[in-house]
């Protein structure tokens, strides 16, 4: 089974608004229309068998309306082969209630973006999520590092993760973009040991810039090389990655091609590109 464990939707009315926003914000290319049916549509090119849906709230009063479409998404999710996590924004006044609720309806985790959130991920208000997540048995995924479309946000640095970590260490955590999107030989010195997962979104490979924003050359977007990749599957275990794309900003087929041409051993592949995230999502893809 291959299982994109990072990827985004939006509601249809507001995908085309959705999109256009962050594409202006990053300068960089979508793939698919961001809706669920062109999500669908990429997985069925790529050979995809199931995709996660990764909300992020960006404000706290998204967080109700957010929850409400991954449930509803969820409700189809054995048809369509699209499941979403929750979303939470660290500022949400009824956190705590809004974690039990998402947790009665089945959704087996949340995520969290501090940069966009405006939140060190060290800061008691993520905490207290990790540890309520960690009592429920739910899981967290953040966007870790740097960010695309936020040049020089640091509230999700290899070293803020470590501090949060420390302070939550039974969480079941997933830190995107191999554990901090340009910040990885951080990742390499203070991250292995802690017990979390990586996702392989975004980082693999080389990105071109379009000229027109702050990336100006293929240097500014530089991406994990092959040797790395491989080292920080060695150092964090073929058994805590998760393969990601970030569709709809990385395309699923060259995503799945770049990780499929790496010199992994048979059994490492297979838990990477699905056995893994089998495991995390436990029933929910049974």
């Amino acid at each position: 089974m291959i299982i994109d464990f990072h990827t985004h939707t939006f509601p249809d009315a507001i995908a085309p608004a959705a999109v256009n926003k962050l594409q202006a914000a990053s300068h960089t290319k979508p793939f698919t229309d961001g809706t669920v049916n062109g999500l669908r549509a990429s997985m069925a090119a790529a050979g995809m068998d199931v995709s996660v849906v990764l909300p992020v709230a960006t404000s706290p009063k998204q967080v109700p309306h957010i929850n409400d479409s991954a449930i509803r998404v969820n409700a189809q999710a054995k048809e369509t082969g699209v499941f979403s996590l929750g979303g939470m924004h660290p500022d949400f006044p009824d956190w705590e209630r809004e974690m039990e609720r998402l947790c009665a309806a089945g959704v087996r985790g949340v995520k969290v973006h501090p940069p966009y959130q405006g939140v060190d991920f060290d800061d008691a208000r993520f905490i207290r999520i990790l540890k309520k997540a960690s009592g429920l048995g739910m899981l967290v995924v953040t966007h870790a590092g740097l960010d695309v479309g936020l040049p020089g946000a640091e509230q999700s640095t290899p070293e803020k993760l470590l501090r949060a970590r420390e302070q939550a260490p039974e969480t079941i955590l997933v830190l995107a973009h191999m554990g901090g999107w340009r910040c990885w030989d951080d990742v390499e010195r203070l991250l292995p040991g802690a017990g979390v997962y990586l996702d392989t979104s975004f980082a693999l490979g080389q990105m071109t810039p379009n000229g027109d924003g702050y990336y100006k050359t293929e240097k500014d977007l530089a991406m994990l090389e092959g040797e790395q990749f491989l080292r920080l599957v060695s150092l964090f275990g073929a058994d805590h990655i998760l393969f990601g794309t970030d569709s709809p900003w990385g395309d699923q087929t060259a995503a799945l091609q770049k990780i499929r041409a790496l010199p992994l051993p048979d059994a490492d592949m297979r838990a990477i590109l699905g056995g893994n995230a089998e495991k995390l999502l436990k029933a929910e893809i049974s």
